[in-house]
């Protein structure tokens, strides 16, 4: 998917290399996974590698996730990655067993 948003990105500067350190590349590739994420977690309760381990993602009433949770849950996943995966490790010592980005939007993984 990044590699098509970059492909995208690459035909519509006409074919310049686009520099490592562009604000608006990387914020497009942002944006371009947002959508990607939530969009899947909204529409089918999981992304196209969460399929091939069946596993879902839900809120805590057993329905998909609406936006509002979506973008909580990518949103503090990231913040999650930035502080070294220390949100994953929450998981660990939640006793719901649910990742940071979980608890903070409402939301669980599920095995069907």
């Amino acid at each position: 998917m990044l590699f098509i948003g970059t492909f995208i990105a690459v035909v519509a500067t006409g074919g310049v290399a686009i520099e490592s350190d562009n604000i608006m590349y990387k914020l497009f590739l942002l944006m371009l996974s947002y959508f990607y994420f939530c969009w899947h977690w909204i529409r089918g309760g999981q992304t196209l590698g969460m399929r091939s381990w069946q596993v879902f993602v839900i809120n805590d009433v057993g329905a998909r996730p609406n936006w509002k949770q979506a973008s909580l849950r990518f949103f503090s996943a990231l913040l999650s990655l930035l502080l070294c995966g220390l949100g994953f490790a929450w998981a660990l010592f939640d006793k719901d067993k649910r990742a940071l980005h979980d608890t903070l939007s409402k939301t669980k993984l599920i095995l069907k």
